[in-house]
């Protein structure tokens, strides 16, 4: 279970579409194993060198599996390839497994109905132990490199029991005890130095200096430094670039910010960078910010780190500025106040835990929390390289009563970057605001609401929970553009 998790896992990390990673790491992995029970029907003699050997095997593919994949995104041009291979070797290691097994009980046991029913009952329950850990507990602490050596450093374990028990009926004890217990020390070297080996592929996937790698339960932070550019990254998606992110953040708020006349309370919903919230404290007649992340972690870093807190001005120390580690669906679905503006600022909808932030439920929770005047305002990707799920976004937040008007601009680290700001009342094109910017000024914001007809998509759907069209626009963009 580990080990299809972890391939799944870091397959979505490196290439998005989480729910076809998924998918196909299942759907392989149950394949193999109905092969490896095949192939057990051919496997008679020295069953228990046999069963030892395919303890082993699956302990060097499965513990290399992360190491394996992240080298061969790095090396390898056909990485799905190579992400087959291991689903179908461990498969089909492990689909002989329980068949060898049971040979052998058969062979030495009275009570096989009682055995068989007692490995069977072990074997769903470590699955169930497995698919717990490895979110809560394993990834976290130890990431993709730790939790795979850790999970092929058990397999040896179990060989070397094996081993122990039944010496003497093991054909070539001593070399396989010797070759196990060298595995097992590189996978105990494996785990230890796994921040080290995890240092070293991040160098390869990132072009500049990696000065901060963070696995959090629910994401994986990478800020990286060349000279006096700072970027940050999430699951290896860059969040911002320091020599630019004034531009997102100006048009993220300044913009709506002038629609409402009242900015007395402000949710932002994601923002954990703490940059939007920096732009809405240059309004002094802001009484109050809620700012909802759900990773704790996020907000303590870009509230203590000096590379961030020098960027966002401290803001998320600000005694106007209340941080909620929370969901943000959840977050909404528990609201009793009203908001005079609701910032949303997620990242982009690449995988089915983000794109229900991005359906017609949530704009319907958001008009909720949302004063009669209030104004809401979506980052909604790009409107240039995916402009089926810019468009999607769109047609969703009007489909929820919204009056809505789209806007983008240049972001370089992004190219062509888009937003949908909504409100029940009219929305203006001018803007008059007296704050400090370095991008926005009052002649070039109405340029921005202005789109070339290869921006423009009109044959879009609805994003719903029930069907999320969102996630297959903005992939099959990712694809295109990769």
């Amino acid at each position: 279970m580990c080990y299809e998790l972890i391939i799944s896992a870091v397959s979505s990390y490196l290439l998005g579409n989480s729910t076809l990673q998924y998918s196909i790491t299942i759907g392989l992995y149950m394949a193999s194993l109905g092969l490896g029970s095949y192939i057990s029907r051919f496997l008679n003699k020295k069953l228990f060198k046999i069963f030892v050997l395919i303890e082993l095997l699956i302990a060097i593919v499965g513990g290399f599996s992360s190491l394996t994949l992240f080298m061969a995104n790095l090396y390898v041009e056909a990485y799905e390839t190579v992400m087959y291979l291991e689903i179908i070797a461990i498969g089909t290691l492990a689909g002989a497994e329980i068949p060898v097994m049971t040979r052998i009980i058969e062979d030495d046991e009275s009570n096989l109905k009682l055995t068989l029913s007692s490995i069977f009952s072990f074997d769903y329950i470590g699955g169930l132990v497995g698919s717990i850990a490895f979110p809560l507990l394993l990834l976290p602490r130890l990431g993709y490199f730790g939790t795979s050596f850790l999970a092929g450093f058990l397999n040896i374990v179990a060989s070397l029991l094996i081993m122990f028990k039944y010496g003497k009926r093991v054909e070539g004890i001593k070399t396989l005890r010797t070759v196990g217990i060298g595995l097992g020390i590189i996978m105990i070297c494996g785990m230890v130095f796994s921040n080290n080996i995890s240092n070293w592929i991040e160098g390869g996937l990132y072009r500049d200096n990696i000065i901060l790698i963070e696995q959090t339960q629910y994401q994986k932070i990478v800020m990286t430094k060349h000279r006096d550019d700072v970027r940050l990254y999430i699951d290896g998606n860059c969040q911002f670039s320091t020599e630019d992110e004034y531009r997102y953040h100006e048009a993220l708020v300044h913009i709506p910010m002038n629609e409402i006349k009242k900015k007395d309370n402000i949710l932002v919903l994601g923002g954990g960078d703490g940059l939007a919230a920096r732009e809405i404290l240059k309004y002094n007649d802001v009484k109050k910010i809620d700012l909802v992340d759900l990773d704790s972690e996020m907000t303590k870093i870009c509230s203590t780190n000096p590379n961030i807190t020098k960027i966002n001005q401290n803001s998320l120390k600000s005694e106007k500025l209340h941080v909620i580690n929370y969901d943000a669906y959840e977050y909404l679905e528990n609201n009793k106040e009203k908001y005079d503006l609701i910032i949303v600022d997620l990242p982009d909808p690449n995988s089915e835990v983000l794109n229900k932030l991005y359906s017609n439920v949530f704009y319907r929770m958001c008009k909720a929390s949302l004063e009669d005047e209030g104004v809401l305002v979506v980052q909604s990707t790009s409107p240039y390289y995916a402009p089926k799920a810019y468009w999607c976004v769109s047609k969703t937040i009007e489909s929820e009563g919204f009056k809505v008007k789209n806007y983008h601009l240049q972001v370089p680290a992004f190219g062509d970057w888009g937003f949908n700001m909504a409100s029940r009342q009219d929305l203006s094109e001018n803007i008059d605001f007296d704050v400090e910017t370095k991008y926005l000024t009052k002649d070039n914001v109405s340029a921005l609401f202005k789109f070339g007809k290869d921006e423009i998509a009109n044959d879009v759907e609805i994003n719903r929970l029930t069907k999320p069209v969102l996630m297959e626009y903005y992939n099959k963009a990712v694809e295109r553009w990769d």
